[in-house]
């Protein structure tokens, strides 16, 4: 069973996180918000997704934030890991949707698999640190913006994504 795990500040993250798990379907997937969530739920699962959103100057979501000491020295071999960011690329094109780097970066350093990137066209910001040779390092959702996209970009997400992460 696939852990989706997300913080949300603003209900955008949290309403992004319950349509991936519908994707999903129950029965492969269930969702735990990070500001309840333990680590043991980390330590179990061999396939996890990190939802967050991006604040400040690229900074991970404040639940996330708290919640980040506990895992960024954990060990994530044997673990796949799937990222999906949400941001706003109009009004924050030079941080968008940077959190995720620093979820990509501290599960990669730990021995972790990230599955899941994705093209960048499509979008209209600036610079981020989510992209990596030329792709996003997971899904990104900019709801603000481009709500109408979501569905088509979680239903592609997940079927790309669903051998790697079961």
């Amino acid at each position: 069973m696939v852990a989706i795990i997300y913080g949300s500040s603003t209900l955008n993250t949290e309403y992004v996180s319950q349509r991936l798990a519908a994707a999903f379907g129950a029965e492969r997937a269930d969702l735990h918000n990070v500001k309840e969530v333990s680590p043991s739920i980390i330590a179990e699962r061999s396939s996890l997704v990190f939802v967050t959103s991006t604040w400040g100057t690229g900074d991970l979501q404040d639940d996330w934030e708290a919640f980040f000491p506990q895992i960024s020295e954990m060990p994530f071999q044997g673990k796949t890991v799937g990222l999906v960011g949400v941001g706003d690329q109009e009004n924050y094109p030079d941080t968008f949707c940077d959190s995720i780097a620093i979820l990509f970066d501290t599960v990669t350093r730990h021995g972790g698999r990230i599955v899941g990137t994705t093209d960048t066209d499509g979008y209209t910001f600036k610079t981020s640190r989510a992209v990596r040779d030329g792709r996003f390092m997971g899904l990104v959702i900019d709801e603000d913006n481009q709500a109408d996209q979501t569905d088509e970009r979680i239903r592609r997400w997940v079927k790309q994504v669903s051998r790697d992460l079961s």
